[in-house]
């Protein structure tokens, strides 16, 4: 299988196969869970994506994340660490797989954090206006095809317009917020 960022039109299923992860993490580590959620393009109806169903997770306690290795490790995920990203611990499924044969990316953060807060801020922000979503998709397509493999340079070309669709988030939250003051 080819290593290749590939970007697949949107899949309805991608929702119910969210929810059976979901019940498989809640059955191995749901003493510890504090909230699970579905985020990234495949949590967004419409929007095209890599076919990879992206989880957000935060645990009562974030030091817990070491009780949670294991039993995540004996449902076929693989633990990378902070990976990047501090105060976010990251794991793929399957273990020990190219990036290309990847079902499932799961991240633990601190709810209410900064991780938390921006990640669940796009998804709803692409939600709630489906013309953006139409807008990431296609640049998304177009990156693939000019990136191919090269899934760095793939993943920072699309910052400019993830800070963008973040920025009008934010603006629309404040508005809200203000609004209801």
């Amino acid at each position: 299988m080819t290593n290749e960022v590939i970007v697949v039109e949107y899949d309805p299923v991608w929702p119910s196969l969210f929810e059976e992860e979901k019940a498989r993490l809640l059955a191995v580590v749901g003493d510890h869970i504090e909230d699970i959620q579905h985020i990234g393009s495949t949590a967004v109806p419409g929007l095209g994506a890599k076919p990879i169903i992206d989880i957000q997770m935060s645990l009562r306690d974030l030091a817990l994340v070491e009780k949670c290795v294991g039993p995540l490790e004996s449902i076929g995920y693989e633990y990378l660490g902070e990976y990047g990203v501090p105060g976010r611990h990251f794991f793929h499924k399957p273990a020990r797989k190219p990036f290309a044969e990847r079902t499932h990316h799961l991240q633990i953060v601190e709810k209410g954090g900064e991780e938390w807060r921006k990640v669940l801020l796009l998804r709803d922000c692409l939600r709630a206006h489906p013309e953006v979503a139409q807008q990431y998709h296609l640049l998304k397509r177009a990156l693939a095809s000019q990136f191919g493999t090269d899934r760095v340079g793939y993943t920072e070309a699309k910052t400019a317009f993830v800070r963008s669709v973040l920025e009008k988030a934010e603006m629309e939250a404040t508005t809200e917020q203000n609004s209801a003051d």
